[in-house]
């Protein structure tokens, strides 16, 4: 009797365990279909959005009574949330970076009879067949050397969420664009993660590595799911650097990597330059902080405070430059000094973004990119074709 009812707890235990388990699966299941399809919904909308404002720009009859206005016009008339004049004007990029997703769309819509009573206009259809007709003319992009390199737009619609596609619309240059879009897809990165490797410069760094796969590597493991205006040159050009391909920069490694080609450094910045002081110390109300790199300009006759980050800009940042610059301003300046100028070098900014931090501050301090050296871009071509499967391209 004994034994019999130790069978049924563990019998009772072992049930109760795989309902537990079930209810779980069955929730992580459904929760990634819905949200899968609640992307591809959003996809679909930002795409059209953009679809219809780009077609009223360019065929609309009252445009002109609109010009530049038209957007921020539209959200006005509109009056809906999540559709103001900064979300229509990704919208209207985001197509214009991706119209070869039409026919993944029109698919989408098709596939869900819901979505039949949207007015599409007749001008998406000729869109749609030159879309097919290119494909069905190449039998597989993998076969044609020039689309190659590309991602198809089945991943694109189906891989890559929305919030990435309006972020990736960003990035101009399309090779550099498809190369984040395929680590994307392979990383299963997030928007975050996404933002974090273009802003470490990540495509630029892997141009540079001798081992890629050892890179991509790495990062898989670490990935968790006169005037002053005259002297201050945007974007500051580090190519001559010449940087050791390495898998991470620090700033500390770029600091060094400017002293030793400081001669090229100061041509680089434009005349005037002398060099002073490197990681200075400043000590403030017991605070000990440190400014990157000193330099004092003949010419102008100030110093020149210069903060690098190996990052996108951020507001902090501006805040703590403009607290060097008071500390120059009221501690370090002589007499017949001007005031000093502080230079922000990071990997890229927002220009709105860096307009309202600065705002209120010092009208000495400059924000500007860095570039290092470039991959060719027929090597990042031959790495893209090399990652990609040549199946993925075959139905």
């Amino acid at each position: 009797m004994l034994l019999k009812t130790k069978i049924m707890k563990k019998e009772n235990t072992n049930n109760f365990d795989l309902l537990a388990s079930n209810i779980t699966n069955i929730q992580d299941a459904l929760q990634a279909q819905a949200a899968h399809a609640i992307n591809l919904a959003l996809t679909t909308r930002n795409w059209l959005i953009g679809y219809y404002i780009v077609e009223y720009e360019q065929n609309g009859e009252d445009r002109a009574q609109y010009g530049e206005q038209l957007l921020k016009k539209l959200a006005k008339k509109i009056d809906r949330r999540g559709l103001g004049e900064r979300r229509l004007y990704e919208y209207r990029q985001m197509y214009l970076s991706y119209p070869n997703i039409a026919t993944e769309v029109l698919g989408f819509i098709k596939k869900n009879p819901e979505l039949e009573i949207l007015r599409l206009p007749t001008a998406i259809l000729p869109i749609v067949s030159a879309e097919e007709k290119k494909l069905r003319s190449t039998t597989a992009i993998s076969t044609n050397e020039n689309n190659q390199w590309k991602t198809p737009p089945e991943k694109l619609f189906h891989r890559i969420s929305a919030t990435q596609l309006i972020y990736l619309s960003n990035v101009t240059d399309p090779l550099k664009r498809a190369f984040y879009e395929q680590e994307s897809i392979k990383g299963c990165w997030t928007v975050k993660e996404l933002d974090r490797q273009v802003s470490s410069l990540y495509y630029e760094r892997l141009g540079l590595a001798k081992n890629k796969r050892a890179l991509q590597k790495r990062l898989a493991e670490n990935n968790h799911p006169l005037k002053a205006t005259d002297i201050i040159r945007n974007p500051v050009s580090l190519e001559f650097l010449g940087l050791e391909s390495q898998n991470f920069y620090t700033e500390s490694k770029l600091e060094t990597a400017i002293l030793n080609h400081l001669q090229q450094f100061l041509l680089e910045m434009g005349s005037g330059f002398c060099f002073e002081a490197r990681q200075k110390r400043i000590l403030i109300d017991n605070d000990y902080f440190k400014a990157d790199l000193i330099f004092y300009h003949r010419i102008l006759k100030c110093h020149v405070i210069v903060d690098l980050k190996i990052d996108r800009f951020k507001h902090e940042y501006a805040s703590q430059l403009n607290l060097y610059l008071n500390y120059f301003k009221h501690e370090i300046m002589c007499e017949d000094d001007n005031p000093p100028i502080g230079l922000l070098l990071c990997t890229d900014y927002g220009e709105t973004t860096v307009k309202y931090a600065t705002e209120g501050l010092s009208q000495n301090l400059f924000v500007s990119k860095y570039q290092i050296q470039l991959p060719s871009e027929s090597e990042i071509r031959n790495f893209l074709i090399e990652n990609i499967p040549e199946k993925e391209y075959k139905e």
